[in-house]
């Protein structure tokens, strides 16, 4: 029986699992092993044991992958933030386009046969909203992977992070969260909760957006979505459009740009206020998204859905099937969760023409799809 702590020596690595691990076995046991890569022989020690499987960490390497690179970061493998530092970066992308491909075709049937695109900046200084845990003398750090445990920062700070963030000075003497914004208007440093607002530019448009709030955090996310999503829609005028997650208002400009006419529904009641400053067209509605449909159209041409990690659910893609829309963008940041809505749209009549992936997380587990359904 394996118990937290042991070490297995010489375990053969197999395919790329989701979440940032990889399937091994032990004895007819499941291990998910994080910093190893598919084919490689390695010891690992045992971190969480469960009925079903058990986890662990790579903790020497006995038979080295070709596409294993020496990771740029002092705290790699103890920082939970990124999964792929020892993954030289294009074969992190390939290892994404499995994991994408292997959930769509598993959860809904569609076959994922493109690429996950590189989005500059990559691999390092994209990330242009952070985190940051202080410790009882006010010294930054990151999280270790399932852990209260923070890690300091090494001296060069977070490598991914936009440089004007990388490295928080040393607040005052106090233990918590202190976030980290590096905005088109400026970086901020902030102690949460703080309500201040900061400016982002997407294309012509402005946003102001809650400091403290969801914004995308790869500095050039916001223009490749938009853009993904527009022209797979082809938003008309006179069209009645839907934004269901709307956040404060990204892709609700877009199609109001195009001349849609647009209904938007977001759980956060602070985005919804600045969403209607950033598009006046547009009206919105604060509260559940599915309680909150009897506020939107009837009937609607097109229809966004950015919904949190978790997915829409069966119960809003079946709201949104009601309505008839010629085509629907789905933009997500879980390939699982994605795949379960897809499976559910196709159910109620629509299928799935394109997806496409984009690594807006380098060095991470995590990557963004966009999918384009149509009615059947």
């Amino acid at each position: 029986m394996l118990e937290p702590g042991d070490v297995l020596e010489r375990v053969e690595i197999g395919p790329v699992a989701h979440g940032g691990h990889f399937i091994a076995r032990h004895e007819g046991q499941v291990l998910f092993v994080r910093h190893a890569i598919t084919g490689e022989s390695v010891d690992v020690r045992i971190t969480e044991v469960g009925r079903r499987f058990a986890r662990a960490d790579a903790v020497a390497i006995r038979s080295a992958s070709e596409h294993r690179v020496e990771p740029p970061c002092a705290v790699a493998g103890r920082c939970g933030g990124c999964d792929f530092q020892h993954v030289e970066p294009a074969f992190s992308r390939e290892l994404k386009r499995r994991v994408v491909a292997e959930l769509l075709g598993h959860l809904a049937g569609v076959e994922f046969t493109g690429e996950v695109e590189e989005v500059q900046p990559s691999p390092l200084g994209w990330r242009r909203r952070m985190r940051y845990h202080r410790d009882p003398r006010g010294r930054a750090g990151l999280r270790a992977h399932r852990s209260a445990e923070v890690v300091a920062l090494p001296t060069s700070g977070c490598l991914i992070a936009d440089p004007g963030i990388a490295r928080p000075a040393a607040g005052r003497p106090a233990a918590g969260d202190l976030l980290a914004v590096a905005a088109e208007s400026g970086a901020l440093l902030l102690d949460p909760p703080d309500r201040r607002t900061v400016t982002e530019q997407v294309g012509a448009h402005s946003f102001e957006v809650a400091a403290a709030g969801f914004w995308q955090p790869h500095r050039h996310a916001p223009e490749v979505l938009t853009t993904r999503v527009r022209d797979g829609l082809a938003p008309q005028p006179g069209e009645t459009a839907l934004d269901l997650f709307c956040g404060v208002g990204l892709f609700a400009a877009s199609l109001a740009d195009a001349g849609a006419h647009v209904w938007g529904i977001e759980g956060d009641r602070r985005a919804v206020e600045l969403a209607r400053r950033n598009v006046p067209s547009a009206r919105f509605s604060s509260g559940d998204v599915l309680a909150r449909m009897d506020r939107v159209p009837d009937r609607a041409d097109v229809v966004v859905l950015d919904p949190p990690r978790t997915g829409a659910g069966a119960p809003v893609i079946a709201a949104v099937a009601a309505r008839r829309p010629r085509a629907i963008a789905y933009v997500a940041c879980d390939p699982a969760a994605l795949g379960r809505d897809l499976a559910t749209a196709s159910g109620l009549g629509y299928r799935t023409v394109a997806v496409n992936a984009y690594d807006l997380f380098p060095l991470t587990h995590h990557v963004e799809c966009v999918a384009i359904l149509e009615a059947r």
